[in-house]
């Protein structure tokens, strides 16, 4: 990635699930800067089941383990992180040059989930944090990312932005920031994973230099084969398991080594997950949020995993440095 769409570097300006469990103390409500990161997985199956008055289609309810972990997952950004923004970062906002920040103050439309419009076809209108989103677009041009700042409102926002944006936060009333993914991993097979970690620390400089109070949400899925095929009525559950035990198996070692922590050791474990599983993490959003983060030394809180059309997928929290899952 980097060898392609890095300009030259330039100084920085400046230098399974439970009952939930009750709220856990954090810092102090007025503390700016990055106050969780969450692996927030996006599948138009979740919304879907979920039957919210957004979205038109209906179903009678499914994967309700990862559900329920996304429930547990709200109430801490509403009762304990209390964040003035959300920032995410999505694999199909697909950008062939550079990375971009949405910053239409206030996004409205329809979103169509291209192979599955029989599940998801939702009508969103959001705010956008303008002058946070310009700040992440500065600080990454700085570092020396090819960076652009979006501001056509005609822009259609893809399914994996609303769909983690609605499973953190369905009433919708924190601002929020989206970040589009690099489509170059899929076209490189020597492309790294170096510039995701310089969009984090843009995004962690221009946190702090708003004073904001950030939570952060890679939208990404973990092993990615899936079927080609669905039953007849998408939500039998009788028909839901791994796709196989290969990818199942290196799901649970990487969520393992997240359960144990530090997170360091992720940097190399998630490109071997990305060989062994077709993960999507390969867009970047895991590797963007910890570095954005410090690469905490800390361990994540998996609150869920379940699979999806045998895609694997987990809801993680990790928190900042100093502060304790309760």
């Amino acid at each position: 990635m980097s060898k392609v769409f890095r300009v030259p570097l330039v100084p920085a300006r400046g230098g399974t699930t439970t009952a939930p469990r009750a709220p856990r103390p954090a810092a102090a409500p007025t503390r700016p800067g990055i106050v969780a990161g969450c692996l927030s997985p996006h599948p138009p199956h979740l919304i879907y089941a979920e039957n919210p008055p957004q979205n038109e289609p209906r179903s009678t309810g499914g994967w309700e383990t990862l559900r329920w972990a996304y429930e547990r997952l709200r109430a801490r950004i509403r009762d304990v992180h209390k964040p003035d923004v959300l920032i995410v970062h999505a694999p199909h906002w697909i950008t062939m040059v550079g990375h971009h920040v949405n910053c239409v103050p206030n996004p409205r439309g329809i979103s169509v989930e291209p192979i599955f419009p029989h599940l998801f076809r939702y009508r969103y209108d959001f705010r956008t944090d303008v002058e946070l989103g310009e700040a992440i677009a500065d600080e990454a041009s700085g570092l020396g990312l090819v960076t652009r700042k979006l501001r056509d409102p005609r822009v259609r926002v893809d399914y994996a932005t609303i769909g983690a944006l609605h499973l953190a936060n369905p009433a919708w009333d924190i601002p929020v920031v989206s970040l589009s993914a690099n489509n170059n991993p899929y076209f490189y097979s020597d492309a790294s994973l170096s510039e995701m970690e310089v969009l984090g620390e843009a995004t962690r400089r221009a946190v702090e230099a708003t004073g904001r109070r950030a939570v952060l949400l890679a939208s990404n899925s973990l092993s990615h084969l899936h079927w080609h095929e669905e039953p007849e009525l998408p939500e039998d559950m009788e028909r839901e398991h791994p796709y196989n035990n290969h990818q199942y198996r290196w799901d649970m070692k990487l969520l393992e080594a997240i359960r144990r922590g530090p997170t360091a050791p992720l940097r190399e474990l998630i490109p071997e997950h990305i060989e062994a599983t077709a993960s999507e993490t390969k867009a970047g959003s895991l590797t963007w949020m910890l570095a954005a983060m410090g690469w905490p030394e800390v361990a994540g809180d998996v609150l869920g995993y379940g699979t999806i059309i045998g895609t694997g997928n987990a809801v993680v929290e990790w928190l900042p440095e100093g502060s304790h899952h309760g």
